[in-house]
This record gives C-alpha cells, sequence and structure tokens, in this order.
C-alpha cells in the first residue's frame, strides 16, 4: 500500500469516527447548558417543594441552572408526553411519580407507553400518607375503624383529591385489603379535601405528610396510621404503620427523575451520582425527615423496578375498583 493510499484510508477512518467521538466528547462535557426539570403538577404543592430541595443543591454540583417548569393537567400526562417527546439529550427532565404508574391503567389510551418511552434516572423520596380522620369518629385506631367500617358499611366517607390519585387509591387499597365497604368522596384538589374533613362533612381522609402535619399536631385531625410499611420514626414516631394491623399494606406517594428513553448513558450516569450525592447531604436528609418523606435513592435500575412494581400493583388496584379516568 502506498503512502497516498494509506493517508486517504486514515482521513476516511477518521471521517467515519467523527459522528461517534463528537457524541462521546458531548457527554463527556455534559451538561453544558441549563437544564429543564418538568412538573405536572401546580405550583406551591408538596411536588414543588421536592422539586426546590434537590434542584438547587444538583444545579450546583451540575454547575448549570435546573429550571423548573411547571405544565399540569391530564394527571400529570401533558408534562410526561412533553418530556418524552423532547430531545433525548439529558437537557429535558421528568419530575416523575406515582401517578405515572397509575395512569398505566387509570386511562383508556395514552400516546405513551410510560416504562417504555422513559429512561429511569433516579428514585428521590416516598411520601407516606397519613390516614386521618374527624375527631368525632368513633374509632382511635386502625382496628376500631375497621369494625367501625363492618358495623357500618357505605356510611362512613372517605375524601380524596380526586378521581384516580393517590390518596384515592391509597383508600382503595385499604378497602381491598381490609375488606371494607367506605364511600368514596372526590374533590377538586388536597386543599378542599383537608378542609372538609376537618370540618366533619367527611370522616376520613389519606393525606401526605408535608400537608397533614400542622393539623394533627394541633388536635384537629385524628392520625390512626401511616401508609409506609414501617412507622416514620421522625415524623409521627408514636403512629402505627397501617401494615402494623393490616399486613403488607404500602400506599406512599413516590418521586423521582426520567428523561425521554435514548438519553445518553453517561448524562444517565451523572445525574444518578450527583443526585446520589445531594440526598446522602445531611441537610437534605433533614429537611426530608421534617416533612415526613422517605429518602429512595440508589440506581436508575432500582428505579425502573420501582416503577414496574407499582405500575403493577396500581393496576389490581384499579381493576378491583372498577376505576377510569374522567
Amino acid at each position: 500500500m502506498n503512502h497516498t493510499r494509506r493517508h486517504v484510508l486514515q482521513l476516511a477512518f477518521m471521517g467515519a469516527s467523527l459522528p461517534v467521538l463528537s457524541k462521546v466528547a458531548r457527554s463527556q462535557d455534559y451538561p453544558s447548558r441549563p437544564i429543564k426539570w418538568m412538573l405536572g403538577y401546580t405550583p406551591g404543592g408538596t411536588t414543588d417543594i421536592i422539586s426546590r430541595i434537590v434542584t438547587q443543591p444538583l444545579s450546583e454540583k451540575l454547575g448549570q441552572p435546573i429550571i423548573i417548569e411547571t405544565k399540569p393537567g391530564a394527571g400529570t400526562n401533558i408534562a410526561t408526553e412533553t418530556v418524552i417527546r423532547a430531545e433525548p439529550d439529558g437537557y429535558t427532565l421528568l419530575f416523575a411519580g406515582a401517578p405515572n404508574a397509575i395512569n398505566a391503567a387509570l386511562y383508556a389510551k395514552l400516546n405513551f407507553d410510560f416504562i417504555r418511552d422513559v429512561a429511569p434516572i433516579v428514585g428521590l423520596a416516598r411520601v407516606p400518607a397519613v390516614l386521618v380522620v374527624h375527631p368525632s369518629v368513633p374509632a382511635k385506631s386502625v382496628p376500631e375503624l375497621i369494625a367501625y367500617a363492618k358495623a357500618n358499611p357505605a356510611k362512613i366517607n372517605m375524601a380524596s383529591s380526586g378521581v384516580g390519585s393517590t390518596p384515592h387509591l391509597a383508600g382503595e387499597l385499604f378497602k381491598m385489603m381490609a375488606g371494607v365497604d367506605i364511600q368514596h368522596i372526590p374533590y377538586r384538589g388536597a386543599a378542599p379535601a383537608i378542609t372538609d374533613v376537618m370540618a366533619g362533612q367527611v370522616q376520613l381522609y389519606f393525606t401526605t405528610t408535608p400537608v397533614s402535619m400542622e393539623y394533627i399536631r394541633s388536635g384537629r385531625l385524628r392520625p390512626l396510621g401511616v401508609t409506609t410499611s414501617e412507622r416514620l420514626a421522625e415524623a409521627l414516631p408514636d403512629v402505627p404503620a397501617i401494615a402494623e394491623f393490616v399486613p403488607g399494606f404500602e400506599a406512599s406517594a413516590w418521586y423521582g427523575i426520567a428523561a425521554p428513553k435514548g438519553t445518553p448513558a453517561a448524562a444517565i450516569e451523572r445525574l444518578n451520582r450527583e443526585t446520589n450525592a445531594v440526598l446522602a447531604d445531611a441537610k437534605i436528609k433533614a429537611r426530608f425527615d421534617e416533612l415526613g418523606c422517605v429518602i429512595i435513592g440508589g440506581s436508575a435500575a432500582d428505579f425502573g423496578k420501582l416503577i414496574a412494581d407499582e405500575t403493577e400493583k396500581w393496576a389490581k388496584v384499579i381493576k378491583f375498583a372498577g376505576l377510569k379516568a374522567e
């Protein structure tokens, strides 16, 4: 092979390698511009609080701003589809959560398959619910509530923040596993639901810890049990887990970070590593403890398994209750 031909082949090989080398270089430089954090909820709630706890220190570790963009509607499906259709480059992230697992069975038709179309990055936190009742309810424990409900079928009302919401599904799971008949009263959000429970218009509610802690401490609501598999040692140490009386019961909300399928592995690995470092920080952990939240963390594969397990669990509950999106 003469020198000229060898030189031409070398140039051809280098030219063919440029796209691959450029992609590797871009992945190594990630992130090089601001990141969009898509939130499928209205501002000011638990999801907004958790997002801001995480994004500020994560932005510092990544060296780029993280811009929270809210796109509520259709049970988070609008925000989810926006992320799924985005360029899979690591610059559009989804604040994923339990509604994504619930919606897979709740909606007859979606324009996406969540498990197929997203790349899990990392779980952030579980947000436990607390089974609370109005003080007038003659039940001071979960066993007493079950006995009272069985003695008065369909006479106890249960509030929720909407059909298919996490509090609603927690209640339906409780009904299924405890074998009780309780009437569901859906509201348009957590605020009106908890207001009516405190007024005694509705008897019980599976409400999140960040929403309910103030009212529990003031005695306006009576907590009977938390929905995590174990007690909340920091936030509500004296309140038993419902699972202590209904074995296997677990119905906490959960949140994490996902990206469009096809996002570079290097970007996912960097986001996972830095997010886990944020979650390991003592100040961040203390903030989550104050809210009664349980940190998840772990690998991208761990988060993918959580999504798959939750999707399967809630599909069974939705089928049992005969639910469909309104």
